[in-house]
Formats: structure tokens, C-alpha cells, sequence
């Protein structure tokens, strides 16, 4: 009896901790550090804490030390993708960006769920806060056509800028049958946005604008966009599902 007390109560701390993203996993940023990153790195760096200068709102005041991870002083760098890959996972994410910023998660460096300083819009669309960001045919011909296929979140759960907020993602990636041919799309199964469901069993159908990548695989890494506006993350964990 005592045997089957303590097995559900176990299974119910993994529920929880799977519900609220605290499930254990791959810590992709130490703290400390690049280690763990790609090279070359750019401007991102380790810092102790960061808020929008007073004098200059669409700018961050950084804190030097330890803990954050920042897009350089300037707040624009390059990309930033973890060394360690993923295929189907659970992620959790933190992040901050100051007034009209832009940044975005991309899962296995092809596929966007946006970062943006969405707070107060009444009616999201793709490109505001945990957006799945659209897909791009620089070949099309109409240019009102060239980017198609973006989902905007059921609501609009941003924080005013300045505040952390907190992406908690299950993700699926495509599925390739022997000869390498996609049987499957790659999904994004539940995207929670501060704790309210914004995305459930959305198909993308292929990688979206401004991806690492233009093809197809069953595994890539983890990207952060650094070229559009300051941005910070922390509490960057993975969990990889089978």
C-alpha cells in the first residue's frame, strides 16, 4: 500500500512539474556562459539582470554578472543555436524584451513561435507574442502572397515590457519514411504563453521566414533570433520525448 502511495505521488509531482514546464530536462544555457552554444556566438553574453533604460524605453539597461542571457549591448546580433539538437520535445522558455522589441524561438532552427512586446493588442496576429510566424515564397509573383501559413495565438497573453514571460512547448517534428520522403508535418502540439493556451495541433508544413534552415530533417537545434531588437532569456530547458 505504502508502494502505491508513493508511486502516485510521484506520478503526480511529474504531472505538475510537466504542467507548470518544471519538468526535468537539458539545461541549454549554464548561466555562466556560451558553453553549450554554436560559434560564432556574436554579441551574446551572460548578465545579471536587465530593464528598459528610462531615457531610451526600446532599449535594455544591462546588469553585468551572471544568470541572463542578453543579445549584446546593442541588442542586435546574430542568431544564436545550440550545439545540442532536438526531434520531439518539451521546452521551456523565459524571456524579456524591452518596448517594440522582436525576437522569436525557433525549434530546431526552422520553426517560430514569435517574441514580440505585444501588450495591450486586442486582436493578435501571427507576428505578435507566441505567434507561430509565417512561411515565406520569395518566388511568388503577387507580394501580398509571398508569406502565407502563420497562426496567430488563440489570445493575447503578453506581460507589459520589461517583465519576464514564459513560452512551455510541446513540439513534434516531421517524420521521413525510409527513403528519406515527409509522411508527416512537423507540429506544435500545445504552446503555452504565461500559462494560457495559445497553439493546440498546429501543422506547419515546412520551415518559416527567416529560418536557419530551407529543408527538412528529423532533428536541428534550437534557435535564438538575435537581429531584431534587444532580447534576454534565462531558465532555457529541453526535454527530449521518445
Amino acid at each position: 500500500m505504502k508502494l502505491r502511495i508513493s508511486i502516485l505521488i510521484g506520478l503526480g509531482l511529474l504531472a505538475s512539474a510537466a504542467q507548470t514546464g518544471r519538468a526535468e530536462g537539458i539545461q541549454l544555457f549554464n548561466g555562466k556562459d556560451l558553453n553549450g552554444w554554436r560559434q560564432p556566438a556574436g554579441e551574446w553574453q551572460a548578465v545579471a539582470a536587465v530593464a528598459p533604460d528610462a531615457a531610451e524605453p526600446k532599449k535594455f539597461v544591462i546588469t553585468p554578472g551572471t544568470g541572463v542571457l542578453v543579445n549584446g549591448p546593442k541588442g542586435r546580433t546574430s542568431n544564436l543555436l545550440s550545439e545540442t539538437g532536438h526531434g520531439d520535445v518539451e521546452a521551456h522558455v523565459e524571456f524579456c524584451v524591452p518596448k517594440g522589441s522582436n525576437s522569436g524561438v525557433y525549434f530546431m532552427a526552422r520553426y517560430e513561435i514569435q517574441v514580440f512586446d505585444s501588450w495591450g493588442v486586442e486582436h493578435p496576429k501571427y507576428s505578435d507574442c507566441g505567434g507561430i510566424y509565417q512561411r515565406w515564397n520569395d518566388a511568388e509573383p503577387d507580394p501580398a502572397k509571398r508569406g502565407y501559413e502563420g497562426h496567430a495565438p488563440r489570445v493575447n497573453a503578453s506581460k507589459p515590457p520589461g517583465e519576464w514571460q514564459s513560452f512551455d512547448v510541446i513540439f513534434r517534428a516531421p517524420r521521413f519514411d525510409a527513403s528519406g520522403k515527409k509522411i508527416k508535418n512537423a507540429c506544435f502540439v500545445k504552446v503555452v504563453h504565461n500559462g494560457k493556451v495559445v497553439h493546440d495541433n498546429v501543422e506547419v508544413s515546412g520551415p518559416t521566414r527567416a529560418s536557419t534552415f530551407n529543408d527538412e530533417k528529423p532533428a536541428g537545434p534550437l534557435m535564438l533570433q538575435g537581429d531584431h531588437g534587444p532580447v534576454a532569456y534565462r531558465n532555457l530547458r529541453i526535454k527530449k520525448l521518445k
